[in-house]
């Protein structure tokens, strides 16, 4: 897990500045017990406060727009999603020193999946297919377009850019066929739908091997759900996938697209948190082996 920083442009971020933008904005709750939360996260720095809140403060100037997008939208879906997702306690403001919002959550309890150690990889499957439906399904116009939402080709440039610093780390050959196969799959032509388009297992709670909460909505909005189906790469064993795609209802070329968005996501992800991330680069280097070891048959 990392706490410390991952990218050249981030906000140094510390227990005692949280203390001091909670004293000056919410002191009702300055003085209670503050803990770094250590993740893997990429983001966000996370900090528990009490026993039931958790203070979320970005990290980047590319996470200050979604705080104010969570604090609209999750509110108005959280009725509509089988799962709890983040509750939004209060928003703060810049302040000492700090150039971006924040956010106070109510903390959710649970486990972080892991890759290889699914108690009941089926019946997670089918929770998270269901949970990707439910929120393909939502009723709710006039959403922002999610960070993934858009062709699979809009992913081109940065892909190929990341295989060419691969060489030697990963069968690159290998990858760039994948990569191909998966753009040649048909655009989603239908209209717009919900979507969270970054179901890293890091953003998903469990309690006794089930799916219990869904995290981290920065990347929230509407467009293409094949973003969504990236679980079947990144968490979940080739065995338990046709549970997964049931459940979310992905079509063939979905499916196809989904892959891709997997695939695309690692690449990106391996060489650049390599040496500040172990969590992110680990996961990232199994998603590219189960990528390549499938097929990516159509069924």
């Amino acid at each position: 897990m990392s706490a410390g920083p991952m990218h050249a442009h981030e906000a140094p971020i510390d227990e005692a500045l949280v203390r001091e933008l909670l004293a000056a904005q919410f002191p009702v709750w300055a003085d209670l017990p503050l803990k770094r939360v250590t993740s893997a996260g990429t983001v966000n720095a996370l900090y528990r406060l009490g026993d039931d809140m958790a203070v979320r403060l970005p990290r980047i100037p590319e996470g200050a727009g979604d705080v104010e997008k969570e604090r609209r939208w999750l509110p108005l879906l959280a009725p509509l999603l089988p799962l709890p997702i983040p509750e939004i306690l209060a928003t703060g403001v810049p302040g000492a020193g700090y150039p971006w919002p924040w956010s106070v959550l109510r903390w959710l309890e649970g486990e972080l999946p892991v890759p290889g150690g699914l108690t009941d990889a089926d019946r997670l499957a089918t929770d998270l297919g269901l949970f990707v439906a439910a929120l393909r399904g939502a009723d709710l116009p006039e959403g922002p377009p999610a960070y993934r939402g858009g062709p699979l080709a809009s992913a081109d440039a940065d892909t190929r850019s990341a295989l060419g610093g691969l060489d030697g780390l990963i069968d690159t050959s290998a990858a760039t066929t994948a990569w191909e196969a998966a753009l040649v799959a048909p655009v989603w032509t239908g209209p717009p739908v919900w979507l969270h388009s970054d179901l890293m297992p890091m953003n998903l709670l469990t309690r006794r091997g089930r799916l219990s909460a869904v995290l981290d909505f920065g990347t929230l909005g509407t467009g293409d759900p094949a973003c969504d189906l990236i679980p079947a790469w990144n968490l979940l064993p080739a065995a338990s996938r046709p549970s997964f795609r049931h459940a979310a209802g992905a079509d063939d070329d979905s499916w196809a697209r989904g892959r891709g968005w997997a695939l695309s996501m690692a690449l990106n992800q391996l060489p650049y948190y390599r040496t500040t991330n172990p969590v992110m680069a680990a996961n990232a280097e199994h998603v590219i082996r189960e990528v390549l070891a499938d097929p990516g048959r159509r069924v």
